[in-house]
């Protein structure tokens, strides 16, 4: 459950229908908030996964795209792995959205998507392939976590 709007918390389990779309659930959907109108970006997100974002939020990224330097050649590898695979989605009445071929390939979707709630974005996943990038991070050791928790107060 989410109390704040455009803040995704929480996992879901859906299926892809035959037509490469993918319910985000109805949690989500409600604290959209309205100036989004009813978009989100999809995109190529890091570790195997589709990044979500609120079509606001997204606003935000290009416009830090903008900022890095096409003269760096990491910046531009950057920008375009995250450019290319951006992509506007409305929900539909069923609160669906379409995924691309090249998202799905690269996320290695098939039939079964686990979503979770990021913050600022929301994922989705192959179930198999969360599941072994959970157990990695399982390895993360506790002073790590020590690190972040000096930053946040939980």
């Amino acid at each position: 459950m989410t109390l704040t709007k455009n803040i995704f918390t929480g996992e879901y389990s859906y299926s892809i229908d035959s037509k490469n779309r993918v319910n985000i659930p109805s949690t989500y959907r409600n604290c959209l908030s309205s100036d989004n109108k009813k978009t989100f970006v999809i995109t190529k997100g890091l570790d195997s996964c589709i990044w979500v974002y609120p079509l606001i939020f997204w606003k935000k990224i290009e416009n830090d795209l903008k900022k890095l330097s096409s003269i760096s050649n990491t910046n531009r590898a950057f920008i375009r792995s995250t450019a290319r695979y951006a992509s506007p989605v409305k929900f539909d009445k069923q609160g669906r959205i379409n995924l691309t071929n090249a998202l799905i390939e690269y996320a290695n979707l098939d039939k079964d998507a686990s979503i979770i709630g990021m913050i600022n974005k929301i994922e989705i996943w192959n179930p198999s392939i969360l599941n072994k990038v959970d157990k990695e991070s399982s390895k993360i050791k506790n002073n790590e976590y020590d690190e972040l928790a000096n930053k946040i107060i939980i």
